[in-house]
């Protein structure tokens, strides 16, 4: 997959140069940093040439937790936390934040080069139409969510689930089987993940997050009434 550009951020050198050698052997370029101030400095300065973020958590000056903040307060790049935590409130709280993907270390380095795949080719290849739910309408050329005009900020995560509930107007879908299909890879966290994204979607979306209905032992339905 050429001219696509990924920023790796991580405090340890033979991390970085580990997963720097798969993605180039797969076509992409990189830019690096070790720290957050210099993630945060280098992303100013190409973020429009970024189609990726891998961000650590644990480095110094400042962590990824901070960095991963700022960058939402402006863009969606897809973001792919790396941890060497393994602990269910850590995955939570990150894709509270607006997290896309969550790999946690020791990882192997092809699975994570398969993430980074699977995720771009989805923000790429998109079909280019524009649907229309409730005053909500979908551009999937862009990958965006706008209401009344006006683009409503979401992750790559946020996104696929918000569509996924509209494309499946009216029907109740369980928690597994939105983790199936909107996760898309065997996950064993707790469903409570599924829980905090609804909920950031609803105050996103105003007055309309109403459209997202909760069933009562099930899980949730998007119905316009």
């Amino acid at each position: 997959m050429v001219n696509k550009s990924i920023l790796i951020v991580d405090d340890e050198a033979r991390m970085r140069k580990l997963i720097k050698d798969f993605l180039v052997s797969k076509g992409y370029s990189t830019l690096e940093a070790d720290d957050g101030e210099e993630a945060l400095e280098i992303f100013e300065e190409n973020e429009s040439k970024i189609n990726l973020i891998l961000l650590d958590v644990m480095m110094p000056k400042l962590d990824g937790w901070s960095v991963l903040r700022q960058i939402r307060q402006t863009s969606n790049v897809p973001i792919i936390m790396l941890t060497a935590r393994g602990e269910e409130q850590d995955e939570l709280f990150g894709f509270e934040l607006g997290v896309d993907e969550y790999i946690s270390k020791p990882f192997s380095p092809k699975i994570l080069v398969a993430r980074v795949e699977a995720i771009l080719k989805r923000v790429q290849g998109e079909e280019k139409v524009v649907k229309e739910f409730g005053g909500i309408e979908i551009d999937k050329e862009g990958r965006t969510i706008s209401i009344e005009g006006k683009n409503i900020e979401l992750s790559l995560r946020e996104y696929e689930l918000l569509v996924y509930l509209m494309e499946n107007e009216n029907i109740a879908l369980s928690r597994d089987k939105i983790l199936n299909n909107v996760w898309n890879y065997d996950y064993y966290g707790d469903s409570r993940t599924i829980d905090s994204h609804i909920k950031k979607l609803r105050h996103k979306l105003g007055k309309r997050g109403k459209y997202i209905k909760t069933i009562r032992g099930i899980g949730y339905k998007f119905e316009v009434k």
